[in-house]
């Protein structure tokens, strides 16, 4: 018997259930490590920080599910979640106890306000997510057990090139939309979260801007980013580069006004490898017949482009919208795919830890709600960002990483969310084939703004 289980081994893993009905009809596999995640998150809630009594605990309504469920029952997750209020209550944990009843109801009052939106997800319309699915079940990539498939069977490179053909018939479906408009456009704004591929697909639809002979000027907001002592940070003391205050959002608009009025600005260039703007800058101009072209994390936030008028912008809205499902029937989770890339990318471009990136991710997220989620539904095109064929990339990439983040995180009440995220991704990472020759993905490649080896620079 395990030293840390209050019952005997096979009582906890030999389960009578191995599945569990979600609120919206779904079969999900039981998943142990869940109930001891939200246990030890309403422990956090009221001051406590032992792991492994909320491991304890959860063994307990393991146990219990064993004793009252017959072999082969599917309890609901509202019953998993009483009997883990009855474990709390009858072993004296009564705050926790109370914390986790106060958690399922803010749960419960989030579920219902979502209901009366049922046409969206973090505000994207349904048509564009089943777009993206129908593309993958045509394609053999809407699971992870079909991606790994294709690796063994060598038709990956197929599915390579499928995508970039895809990727890249979106861009011309752009160009053409901003082409329509030329006529009162002078801004076009790519907006969207982390690492969702804003840099790469502003420079494609620049390129496709040239070919039809508009003229454009390309105003990269990272540089406007303020030094790192002047950097807003979160309750942990972490610097955040996610809220839009860490950008010097008056200069912004005050270079906006001045290239819309035909005068010359020198935008600053920013080092994020010592967290500070140069000395040199650039000088930029914009004449009569040119459009100014800006990616930035938070595009589409209103004081961002204050300065400009409505009817000169055109808003455009990327995201990884990744309809792939795990081998629980889960969908891979559009920002643990963003979360990787930018593992990834930091890791080679900005010397960025890959454990420290994931114990960022919280405020990431959070930014993302507050300040890019209420405003999707402004926008003139919703971009899908993901790649069909990138999980197999992370895995040769990340996948040693994993096993040290999760045991960093484990214990440490202040970086729940870490831990519970990095296990995620762990777990699904385990399930994935890796990639034998990453050189079939093209060097104009999305996924090469993350791994690198591009034809572009960044």
């Amino acid at each position: 018997m395990a030293a840390n289980l209050l019952f005997p081994e096979d009582q906890i893993t030999s389960l009578k259930i191995k599945s569990v009905l979600k609120r919206d009809g779904r079969l999900v596999r039981f998943d142990r490590q869940k109930i001891a995640n939200s246990i030890f998150r309403a422990a956090v809630e009221v001051g406590g920080s032992d792991r492994q009594l909320a491991e304890s605990l959860a063994d307990k309504v393991v146990a219990l599910l064993n004793d009252m469920y017959p072999l082969g029952a599917t309890p609901t997750v509202e019953e998993i979640q009483d009997l883990t209020e009855k474990v709390l209550v009858e072993n004296g944990h009564y705050l926790t106890a109370k914390a986790y009843i106060l958690y399922r109801a803010e749960r419960k009052k989030l579920r219902l306000d979502a209901e009366e939106n049922v046409a969206v997800e973090d505000n994207i319309p349904y048509k564009i997510l089943w777009k993206v699915y129908s593309w993958n079940v045509d394609h053999n990539c809407d699971t992870v057990e079909k991606l790994n498939q294709q690796i063994r069977d060598d038709t990956y490179p197929q599915l390579v090139k499928a995508a970039e053909e895809a990727y890249h018939q979106e861009i011309d479906i752009v160009a053409e939309k901003i082409i329509h408009l030329r006529d009162r456009l002078r801004l076009i704004i790519v907006a969207g979260p982390s690492s969702s591929g804003k840099t790469t697909t502003t420079t494609k639809i620049s390129e496709r801007l040239q070919k039809y002979n508009i003229s454009f000027v390309l105003l990269n907001l990272d540089n406007y980013f303020k030094n790192l002592e002047e950097h807003p940070k979160d309750e942990y003391g972490d610097y955040d580069f996610e809220t839009p205050q860490a950008l010097d959002l008056a200069l912004i608009n005050e270079h906006l006004y001045r290239l819309l009025q035909g005068k010359t600005i020198k935008m600053p260039v920013y080092d994020f490898k010592i967290g500070k703007r140069l000395s040199e800058t650039v000088e930029l101009t914009l004449t009569a017949d040119q459009i100014l072209l800006i990616d930035s994390l938070h595009g589409l936030y209103p004081e961002m482009t204050e300065s400009v008028p409505h009817e000169m912008k055109f808003k455009f809205y990327i995201e990884a919208l990744s309809q792939i499902k795990d081998n629980k029937g889960e969908f891979v989770r559009w920002s643990d795919l963003r979360m990787m890339r930018r593992m990834v990318r930091d890791s080679w471009h900005r010397s960025y830890d890959p454990l420290r990136t994931v114990g960022h991710w919280h405020y990431v997220r959070r930014s993302e709600k507050r300040h890019i989620v209420p405003f999707i539904n402004k926008v003139d095109y919703v971009f899908n960002g993901a790649l069909p064929y990138e999980l197999p990339v992370h895995k040769k990439y990340l996948f040693k990483y994993f096993p040290k983040i999760v045991e960093t995180y484990k214990d440490d009440p202040k970086k729940l969310d870490a831990y519970i995220r990095a296990q995620r991704v762990y777990e699904l990472l385990k399930e994935v084939e890796e990639i034998k020759d990453e050189s079939i993905i093209p060097k104009n490649s999305l996924m090469r703004e993350f791994i690198g080896g591009s034809i572009y620079k960044y």
